[in-house]
């Protein structure tokens, strides 16, 4: 059975999401334009506490995730901790949805020209939305102020009327197109094409989950066949008799960065070597900044500080890239001393003036969108910030041997 919509990653998926005041109904439109109840609605101030995610296919988008956040205007304790997630939410947005009360007396706007200059200092597009405009006679008269305050001219809308509904649909779908070549980016970032001979080495060890490939394995493979190439996959161990199975070398072979050393010194010379994680580096990230980063690790000292960040969370395992791995190649090249704090998910520090260098995971978990604000981040704050697998790379001596997607070898060098 091939895939389908409903299979696509979130990672890989537009997200859409809903800002506004409690009960300007942003859940309300959320199911209007999904069709059916994904938020729970209620006239009580602040019913949605957590946010919701729907996936789902909107034609002309494609494969994408409506979610809902609280009210940024919650207060309290837990309101503080929701209007957080709201934040968090913010930089995974490829696309907003600004909502306005049509009830609301409020003509100053204040907390939504926040909330909106965040979303465009993210370059975000956003979407102005009227919401309750049925119940309000001076609802007009409301978008006009809109309109002269935010530089654009909301949408009017009600989603108890069902009114407004289809108008924000071709809004969002328009907005996509804008982002479409951002979207469209590739994992291999064009270095393969048809017929090419691609082979993929793929560790089935301790790090394996039991029963089916990792996530960076499936989608490299799935674009691989996608884009017409030859695919050959092996584990590390069967690599030898992998080679010698072919009438001709590979022309890319894609590791796993925990055993580069292993394959760069098995490989032919006129093969191309990369790992998923470097190619995952170029496809959420930035490779000119993590290549940058890489190369700074020579400078540190055992005084020094260094975030390691993975996106998933997961038990620690016995031989961990992240927590074990790295940190052991790290300390061999610095010294025992070097201080490495270790973070998952969305637990990633605010201030990062502590650290010298931060190394991101492949973050096959969270969209490109995410990756990008803490590289913003990285940047404003001055801390360099390479990825596991370009450090993996530099770490064994490599790095300017490696395939990087988006450079080239002259920049490499």
């Amino acid at each position: 059975m091939g895939t389908t919509w409903n299979d696509t990653p979130s990672a890989d998926r537009v997200h859409i999401t809903f800002f506004g005041k409690m009960n300007s109904g942003k859940s309300s439109l959320i199911n209007a334009l999904a069709g059916q109840q994904i938020s729970i609605v209620s006239d009580i101030s602040g019913t949605t506490t957590d946010l919701v995610k729907k996936p789902m296919e909107i034609h002309g988008i494609g494969a994408c995730v409506l979610v809902d956040t609280a009210g940024f205007d919650d207060t309290g304790v837990l309101g503080e901790s929701r209007v957080a997630l709201a934040r968090q939410a913010a930089k995974q947005a490829d696309l907003a949805v600004l909502v306005f009360d049509g009830n609301g007396q409020n003509s100053r706007f204040d907390e939504e020209k926040q909330w909106f200059c965040l979303l465009q200092k993210r370059d975000t597009p956003v979407i102005l939305v009227l919401n309750k405009t049925d119940t309000n006679a001076r609802a007009k008269e409301l978008a006009l102020q809109i309109g002269e305050q935010f530089g654009k001219t909301p949408l009017l809308a009600s989603a108890a009327a069902k009114e407004g509904i289809e108008e924000l649909k071709q809004a969002l779908i328009a907005a996509a197109a804008d982002k479409s070549t951002e979207q469209m980016r590739q994992i291999t970032g064009g270095i393969v094409g048809k017929e090419d001979l691609v082979m993929l080495v793929m560790p089935q060890d301790i790090q394996a989950p039991k029963g089916r490939l990792i996530l960076p394995q499936v989608q490299t493979l799935r674009e691989l066949l996608d884009q017409k190439c030859i695919t050959v996959c092996t584990s590390t161990d069967q690599f030898t008799h992998a080679l010698a199975a072919l009438k001709q070398p590979p022309k890319l072979i894609v590791t796993d960065s925990q055993v580069f050393r292993t394959i760069y010194e098995k490989k032919p010379k006129e093969s191309m070597l990369t790992s998923f994680s470097v190619l995952f580096a170029a496809y959420k990230g930035d490779m000119d900044y993590f290549v940058q980063g890489a190369h700074l690790i020579e400078t540190l000292t055992e005084q020094d500080q260094v975030l390691i960040a993975e996106c998933c969370t997961h038990a620690p395992l016995d031989e961990d890239i992240g927590r074990v791995k790295l940190p052991r190649l790290l300390r061999k090249k610095v010294g025992e001393g070097l201080r490495i704090d270790i973070v998952s998910g969305t637990d990633f520090p605010q201030d990062l003036a502590k650290y010298s260098l931060i190394i991101q995971c492949g973050a096959c978990m969270f969209n490109r969108k995410y990756v990008m604000s803490r590289v913003e981040a990285a940047k404003e704050q001055r801390v360099p910030m390479t990825n596991y697998g370009v450090a993996a790379a530099y770490l064994n001596g490599i790095l300017d041997q490696v395939e990087l997607p988006g450079q080239s070898r002259k920049e490499q060098q």
